[in-house]
């Protein structure tokens, strides 16, 4: 019997025809990230930058998200192993998951732990379902998460509230990861509200979101100055595309809210 996929990749359209992709963890019982798993993200990822959509959902059926990561994928490393496994992650989940040229919602519907949080911290937009909880439980094996965790929480929730996060290894809930700025709202039917944000998102101008993820993407790595200086080039981009021109006209002509957007 051949092995099932242990992701899913699904493409439709929005009723305005924009094409949203839908990533789906599909590995029971936990969705832990072992060899397959990581193996699959991988070429989902490699697919996805290769023929973006206009909006992706990133999300995880069964009871939890992620039980985590299979600890055997750790077994015996050495270091130089160990270093090339994280080095190898970044360069094809997580830096490419960022540099997608659209927006990418995470919805997180029960428990998320290690690599599928640092994965949802790499999305643009996080929901989470009221009884999900969060946590980077590396300690308990003597490792610190290695994905870019630690780095992106404190960016969103500040390096002491990170710092705790990870030394601590608890769990925290859907309410007050809200609280902190890392969950982006919480919703009853999570699953219903991510689908109905991404597609709003794919209907959108995609171009002046892929400018917004390259300026704020400026930010995180050389502050406001540096934003400042890309802006000028990447949003003076927006004016020779149809979307901007377009919509331009739309509000001269109409008012505002009226436009159509065909990613381009």
């Amino acid at each position: 019997m051949s092995e099932t996929k242990a992701t899913r990749l699904e493409r439709d359209r929005t009723d305005a025809g924009a094409e949203v992709a839908t990533l789906t963890l599909a590995h029971p019982p936990l969705n832990l990230f072992d060899r397959a798993m990581l193996g699959a993200l991988i070429a989902d990822i490699a697919e996805l930058s290769a023929r973006p959509p206009r909006a992706v959902l990133l999300r995880a059926e069964g009871k939890v998200v992620s039980g985590g990561v299979d600890v055997h994928v750790f077994d015996g490393l050495t270091v130089e192993q160990g270093a090339e496994l994280w080095q190898t992650l970044f360069a094809q989940i997580i830096h490419p998951l960022e540099a997608l040229p659209c927006p990418v919602v995470f919805v997180a519907h029960g428990l998320t732990l290690t690599a599928a949080f640092e994965i949802a911290l790499a999305c643009d937009i996080l929901l989470a379902a009221p009884k999900a909880k969060f946590g980077l439980v590396e300690t308990v094996v003597g490792l610190t998460p290695s994905m870019g965790g630690p780095q992106r929480l404190a960016e969103r929730a500040g390096s002491g509230r990170a710092r705790e996060f990870v030394m601590t290894g608890d769990l925290y809930d859907a309410a007050t990861m809200a609280e902190w700025g890392v969950v982006n709202a919480v919703h009853d039917d999570v699953d219903a509200a991510a689908r109905q944000l991404t597609h709003r998102l794919a209907d959108g101008p995609t171009k002046a979101h892929a400018a917004t993820k390259r300026i704020i993407e400026a930010w995180r790595s050389g502050g406001v100055a540096h934003a400042d200086s890309v802006t000028p080039e990447v949003s003076g981009a927006l004016f020779g595309t149809d979307d901007l021109q377009g919509a331009v006209r739309s509000f001269l002509e109409v008012g505002p809210g009226k436009a159509g957007y065909a990613g381009r």
